[in-house]
């Protein structure tokens, strides 16, 4: 498999094009601003896309998807539990104060709307994916999906939201984790969000990541690639107490 990454300009979302050999490919968090670039690989490699996921349902994962969806005429994929997120993208990530009428208020001076227009993204321009397809996991419950030679394992990881997911391609020493913001180099991701809860993501770090192969690669939703070994030795929050 072959991965191409686009860093999206909003919250510096890593969004991944995976690539079998058969050139069917996927794209997984399509955070805002990354659509033309993902539309020029699929024109410039020849891909033939067969559906855009995300490992949750914030909008700095699902910013770009309804228009890749429309673009490359492929479902939405991600876990039951977050799909109640693209409805209402920003009234489920921030805390809404009281007296704000609705989500768009929400993000006035929230630092997810100053991400959104600082990068000349307006709230109001943010679109629903058309065909959405889900899969519902518990912690640790193992979902196989697969398109021609692509194949991914959708691993339930709750805590960051409820329906945060990680997807496994390979195998350790040869594949890769892409752990969305369950697992970060050095850190995890943050439990303070509507829907986020710190007893469920400290049982997935133990139960789900804890348990990972040493050997797998991970790219995680934001920031730089590492490894399981390297995170069980380094980071704090996978440290025995």
């Amino acid at each position: 498999m072959t991965v191409h990454l686009v860093v999206a300009s909003v919250f510096g979302t890593n969004c991944a094009v995976l690539v079998a050999p058969d050139r069917q490919c996927v794209v997984v968090d399509a955070g805002a601003g990354v659509a033309d670039a993902v539309l020029e690989l699929v024109e410039q490699h020849g891909l033939e896309p067969r559906a855009v996921l995300a490992t949750h349902g914030h909008v700095d994962h699902t910013w770009d998807a309804a228009v890749l969806c429309e673009r490359l005429d492929v479902p939405f994929v991600l876990h039951a539990a977050d799909a109640y997120r693209l409805a209402d993208p920003f009234g489920t990530i921030e805390h809404r104060a009281p007296g704000q009428r609705d989500a768009s208020d929400a993000l006035v001076s929230g630092p997810l709307g100053a991400a959104l227009r600082e990068a000349g993204a307006r709230p109001q321009d943010y679109r629903e994916p058309g065909v959405v397809e889900t899969f519902d996991l518990g912690p640790g419950q193992r979902h196989e999906l697969a398109w021609g030679g692509l194949r991914l394992t959708a691993v339930g990881a709750p805590g960051h939201t409820q329906g945060s997911t990680l997807y496994l391609h390979g195998t350790p020493g040869a594949g890769l984790v892409l752990s969305g913001d369950v697992l970060f180099a050095g850190s995890v991701g943050r439990t303070d969000l509507p829907g986020g809860d710190g007893a469920t993501m400290a049982r997935t770090l133990r139960d789900v990541v804890g348990r990972l192969d040493p050997g797998w690669d991970v790219l995680p939703g934001h920031g730089p690639a590492t490894t399981i070994a390297h995170e069980r030795t380094s980071n704090p929050f996978l440290l025995p107490a």
